[in-house]
């Protein structure tokens, strides 16, 4: 079967090609790894019951009860960000709806890309 053609790196003002395609041998893009120190995250059925009596203690979107609106909570938010440090137990989760869920969301990894 023949093989592709070599094309220009995807790294901007190289000009070395590449035969696999996207960069040179150069610049190739080191491999995403978990950090050493990230937290561990619960999962399974000891999230969902975690989930379950957080919703059970606290039914409001925490965001939307401070500014005076009724509005059920769906997602279960961790107040500190795990990729900030925060620890994924009762006292780092709040009760928030989908909407501002989203927005917190956005936030954080704006905050994330700058860092």
């Amino acid at each position: 079967m023949p093989k592709a053609a070599p094309r220009p790196c995807s790294m901007f003002g190289c000009r070395a090609l590449s035969v696999a395609g996207g960069r040179c041998a150069d610049h190739q893009r080191e491999q995403w790894r978990k950090k050493p120190f990230a937290t561990k995250r619960i999962t399974g059925r000891r999230l969902q019951a975690m989930r379950a009596a957080l919703f059970d203690r606290c039914p409001l979107c925490v965001a939307c009860d401070a500014k005076g609106f009724v509005v059920a909570a769906t997602q279960r938010d961790h107040i500190k960000p795990l990729s900030e440090g925060g620890l994924d137990d009762d006292s780092n989760v709040q009760g928030l709806c989908d909407a501002c869920h989203e927005e917190k969301s956005q936030a954080e990894a704006k905050r994330g890309r700058s860092r």
